[in-house]
C-alpha cells in the first residue's frame, strides 16, 4: 500500500476510536490531515471505502500482534498473558460509537469484519489450547473446540450488551476477572504454578 494511504488510514483510524464514525465527515479528515478533498478522493473512492480500509487495516494489525505473540517462543501460559495485556490496551482505546455506527451504517462490512475476528479468535484460541495440553500446562481431558468456542461467545458478547459499563470494560478488575475465570478452567496444577509465578510478575511492574 502506498505510504501515504497508509498515513491517512492510521490517523482517520485515531479519530474513529475518538469521535465515532458516523460523525467524521471526509471534510473532517481532510481538514485534519491538512490535505484537500480533492487529494482524499485520489486515495478513495467515498467514505465508504475508507472506512472499509480502515477497519481492514485495523484488524490486519491485530492479526499481526497476535501472531507476533505465537511466534516469540514463550510457553502457552506466556502467551496469553501478552494476549491479556493487549486485550487491556485495546479496550482502553475502545469507543462503543465506534462499533454501533459500523453495526448500523456498514452492516455488510461490519458482519464480515465480525465473521473475521471470530475466525481469528477461534482459531488463535484452539492453538493455543493444543499447545497448553501438549506442554502439560493446561487440563489433558478439556475440550479445545468447545473451550474455543465459549471463549469466543464470552468476547463477543463483552462488546454486544450493555451488562458492563464501558468504565467497567476498561478497568484493570474486570479484565483481570475474566482473564483468570478463563485460566481456571484449563490450567493443570503445573500450569497454575506457571500462571501464579508470571502473573505476580507483571502486576508488580516486571515484565
Amino acid at each position: 500500500m502506498d505510504s501515504k494511504a497508509l498515513y491517512i488510514l492510521e490517523q482517520v483510524c485515531k479519530l474513529y476510536k475518538r469521535y465515532g464514525i458516523k460523525s467524521v465527515t471526509m471534510d473532517d479528515v481532510a481538514h485534519h490531515l491538512c490535505i484537500s478533498k480533492k487529494t482524499l478522493y485520489e486515495y478513495f473512492h467515498d467514505k465508504e471505502d475508507l472506512v472499509k480500509e480502515v477497519m481492514l487495516l485495523e484488524h490486519e494489525h491485530r492479526n499481526k500482534v497476535i501472531h507476533g505473540i505465537a511466534g516469540k517462543g514463550m510457553n502457552s501460559i506466556e502467551e496469553l498473558l501478552e494476549v491479556y495485556q493487549l486485550i487491556q490496551k485495546m479496550f482502553r482505546e475502545y469507543n462503543p460509537s465506534m462499533e454501533y455506527d459500523l453495526r448500523k451504517y456498514y452492516p455488510d462490512l461490519y458482519n464480515k469484519i465480525k465473521e473475521t475476528r471470530r475466525k481469528t479468535i477461534f482459531e488463535s484460541t484452539q492453538r493455543n489450547l493444543t499447545k497448553g495440553k501438549k506442554e502439560g500446562l493446561y487440563r489433558k481431558e478439556l475440550n479445545t473446540s468447545i473451550i474455543s468456542k465459549l471463549h469466543v461467545f464470552r468476547v463477543e458478547n463483552l462488546f454486544e450488551n450493555d451488562l458492563f459499563p464501558l468504565e467497567e470494560l476498561a478497568s484493570f478488575k474486570v479484565i483481570h476477572e475474566i482473564f483468570v475465570y478463563h485460566l481456571h478452567g484449563i490450567l493443570s496444577l503445573e500450569g497454575l504454578k506457571v500462571f501464579e509465578e508470571n502473573f505476580a510478575k507483571i502486576k508488580a511492574g516486571l515484565v
